[in-house]
């Protein structure tokens, strides 16, 4: 009996870690593209995400460790240093306005035409039967228990998105900070990901991407509270030729960004890697974080960024959520 018991523990001993290993995401090479700037108002920050095997992932929006009720915080644009009149403006093919595409007791979705904007707006969006182009922002917004909260916006003209969990009471509103792109990343005057058609499923709170370059994509709403938002992203092919993802932010000093440090989970690493964001390099890793470790005077309460799960299957590979399988001896 002593030595079956003891065969079992050994057994147990090699078998957990292998699982264990077998969790981890691949690893995707990170590549950090920004640039020093002194305008607060400009995306500098640029982390691109690269492998020829990725079908799927997750993207989690979560609340800075010194975020506390009743902190003081500041969404105003910080013009200082900047100028942009450089930049291209082309006009609406409608009349601005805000349309509502869908509305439930839980959640509705917006969307706004502008009057200019740097892009053509060319993408079409679907949600049922209700058929739009043209626009250049689409909203969600999501009930809660005193009110509604805005927690994902898109801009389809160039394929970024912003996302925030859901304030913790009582307050009622974070601010975005950070945006991030998924699907074939190309530089068209900035980094974009260029997008036919945009169709959402709102059972499945899921977007699905028609791409320009070719192939699909989707981004699914998974988890939301007061600690996080959860997407989870899916392409129906790897993109092997270009970054299949982006991270966009701001950084002008300590006191002054979005987002002022990166951790990553090195391939094989024994422990986390942390630098300063602009100091970063690249890694070959299979979680990365990007957020703040102390307030900045700029958009105080936007959420970090976390990035895992990667996989070549299409779901990602391993939730945050999902504990470790236990060990199963039969008899």
């Amino acid at each position: 009996m002593r030595f079956m018991l003891l065969a079992l523990a050994l057994a147990a001993a090699s078998v957990v870690p292998a699982r264990a290993a077998s969790l981890d995401g691949l690893a995707v090479e990170v590549r950090n593209e920004s640039e020093p700037v002194l305008c607060a108002e400009k995306d500098n920050v640029a982390l691109s995400f690269a492998s020829k095997d990725v079908r799927s992932f997750r993207i989690e929006a979560a609340h800075p460790v010194y975020l506390a009720p009743g902190m003081r915080d500041n969404w105003e644009a910080d013009w200082t240093a900047c100028d942009m009149s450089a930049d291209p403006v082309h006009a609406a093919p409608g009349a601005p306005g805000r349309f509502t595409f869908y509305e439930e007791i839980e959640m509705w979705v917006v969307g706004y035409r502008f009057p200019t904007f740097w892009r053509p707006a060319t993408a079409t969006v679907r949600i049922g039967d209700r058929v739009e182009k043209g626009l250049h922002l689409i909203q969600v917004w999501m009930l809660r228990t005193d009110g509604a909260e805005e927690v994902l916006v898109l801009y389809p003209q160039d394929g970024y998105w912003r996302a925030r969990p859901l304030a913790p009471r009582p307050m009622r509103n974070t601010a975005y900070g950070s945006s991030f792109l998924v699907g074939p990343v190309e530089v068209d005057g900035r980094p974009i990901v260029k997008l036919k058609e945009i169709v959402f499923d709102p059972k499945s709170k899921t977007f699905t991407l028609d791409f320009e370059r070719g192939g699909k994509g989707t981004l699914a709403i998974r988890d939301l509270d007061e600690n996080r938002l959860a997407l989870d992203i899916g392409f129906d092919r790897p993109i092997s030729d270009r970054p299949f993802a982006m991270m966009r932010s701001m950084y002008v000093t300590e006191f002054n960004n979005d987002v002022a440090r990166i951790a990553v989970r090195e391939k094989g690493a024994k422990a986390w890697r942390e630098d300063p964001i602009m100091g970063f390099k690249s890694a070959v890793a299979t979680d990365i974080w990007a957020g703040r470790l102390a307030p900045s005077q700029h958009n105080k309460s936007s959420p970090d960024m976390v990035w895992n799960s990667f996989s070549d299957g299409p779901t990602p590979k391993r939730p945050k959520s999902e504990p470790p399988p236990k060990l199963k001896i039969t008899e």
